[in-house]
């Protein structure tokens, strides 16, 4: 039975084998009838030489445009360039916005209501309101005494600021510190009464130099520079009167500025004797270049004319008007990269003062007259967008008379009884501008001198901050 069946197997092998062999021999001939007859050499021949034709033509139509275009930028190469088109005048600009207002407003629809407040609005009529902190805290060293330390919140500073009209700009500085408040600025300034001069009426720093401008939260140490404060007294030269300031046309690229400020003798410093309320006169002149896209310089020259009329000689009081003449000048450079602006600078600034009082001794000698001197230098520079580093030079040098420490009256620190008297100081010092709105200094002085009282070694960590639209500004 096995036999059988192995014969029978073997058998069905070999007649399927047989049908699978009949059926692939049917599939090829069949592909090869639809794939039709084989190309010949001459069909494939003429098919290249068609393939070449198409190309060259390709080619001869590219290099036509290559060639118009060449042609073309040759063309452009040796135009003339075109001129920038002109700026349009004023005259044109307000004729053009006349004509974009229409000539009639169209009239409400009949039935419409229209429902309008000005009371929202109102807000906009209050001024600007800002408030400046000035926080001391210092070590020093006295010759004369140990050390001591001392923490003082200088100032709180408000500060105001709002446009009356499109022509004219109100603003004040108030500062109050632990003994109460004192008017410091208060004025109004006419934009434009004449051309290119502006008019200023109220109480201000005068521009005598830079410096004296600015508020002492603005500026660039913890205190005015020393002969500023010998000359003028701790707050600087701050009157009443009017102000002139005049942009000047400018000459041989530079930029020209005056400044003419009539004002009351008030300082206490300079106009103690200032029985008649004489007013005085400042003029200050400025030039300003720029040296390159990233320096420019200024220069400026200040002259103060005033006069006292009281003096007490003696025993007796006696009126004599005596002249009084504060001269000084000032010059800055300034490097500011327009591309790192924000993040490096380099300025040096100095400025010089000179005194002349004329006075009646108080030891009945007569007139004479009291001259001192005074100047400082600085050199800052911001290495990093949040850190400036600097240093200051200061001297001053009083006059020397022999009755300057009499009983009726003391000229100090204008003048002193001691000779060579003098006082210098160095003042290294890190400003560290942790946002606009919130700057720490510490600064170093060391001070020497002769016939004036000073303190050798201090210290100083300084805190300023600022709430309000104005931040820190300068005046």
């Amino acid at each position: 039975m096995c036999s059988v069946y192995a014969r029978f197997g073997l058998s069905g092998l070999i007649v399927f084998g047989c049908l699978v062999g009949a059926h692939r021999t049917a599939e090829q001939a069949m592909a090869q009838e639809n794939r039709g007859p084989e190309p010949t050499v001459e069909a494939l021949q003429d098919e290249i030489a068609a393939l070449r034709q198409e190309m060259e033509e390709q080619r001869r139509l590219y290099e036509g445009r290559i060639g118009r275009l060449e042609q073309a930028v040759e063309k452009l190469r040796a135009a003339p360039p075109a001129e920038p088109p002109a700026e349009p005048s004023i005259e044109a600009l307000r004729a053009a916005a006349r004509a974009a207002v229409p000539a009639e407003t169209p009239a409400k629809e009949a039935g419409a209501e229209t429902f309008t407040s000005g009371a929202l609005g109102l807000q906009a009529l209050n001024p600007e309101i800002s408030v400046t902190g000035d926080m001391l805290g210092s070590y020093s060293t006295d010759p004369l005494d140990d050390g001591h330390s001392d923490f003082l919140f200088r100032g709180l500073g408000l500060h105001l600021e709002s446009y009356l009209d499109p022509f004219t700009r109100f603003k004040a500085a108030v500062p109050v510190d632990q003994h109460g408040a004192e008017l410091e600025e208060a004025y109004v300034t006419r934009f434009g009464l004449v051309p290119d001069i502006n008019v200023t009426l109220g109480k201000f720093r005068q521009q005598l130099g830079v410096v004296n401008r600015w508020h002492k939260h603005a500026l660039d140490q913890v205190d005015f520079p020393l002969a500023l404060r010998e000359i003028f007294g701790e707050g600087g030269l701050c009157q009443t009167g009017a102000s002139i300031d005049w942009t000047m046309p400018s000459v041989a690229a530079l930029s020209q500025e005056s400044v003419l400020q009539i004002t009351d003798g008030e300082n206490d410093r300079l106009f103690a004797e200032n029985a008649d309320n004489t007013p005085s006169g400042l003029l200050h002149y400025k030039l300003y270049r720029d040296l390159s896209p990233s320096t420019y310089a200024e220069a400026g020259a200040s002259a103060l004319y005033g006069q006292n009329s009281q003096w007490r000689v003696g025993e007796a009081v006696i009126d004599e008007d005596q002249d009084l003449w504060v001269l000084g000048a000032d010059f800055s450079v300034v490097w500011e990269p327009t591309d790192r602006m924000r993040y490096h600078n380099v300025t040096w600034r100095s400025e010089a003062y000179a005194l002349g009082k004329d006075i009646l001794a108080p030891d009945g000698s007569g007139p004479d007259t009291i001259e001192g001197w005074g100047l400082y230098s600085y050199l800052e520079s911001m290495i990093s967008r949040t850190l400036i580093l600097g240093i200051r030079g200061d001297y001053y040098e009083p006059d020397y008379k022999s009755y300057a420490a009499s009983e009726t009256q003391t000229l100090a620190p204008l003048a002193v009884s001691e000779e060579d008297a003098h006082l210098w100081q160095i003042g290294p010092y890190l400003t560290w501008q942790q946002s606009p709105f919130v700057h720490f200094r510490v600064e170093y002085n060391h001070t020497e001198g002769e016939g004036l009282p000073y303190e050798d070694h201090v210290l100083w960590l300084q805190c300023i901050f600022a709430a309000g639209p104005h931040k820190h500004e300068r005046y």
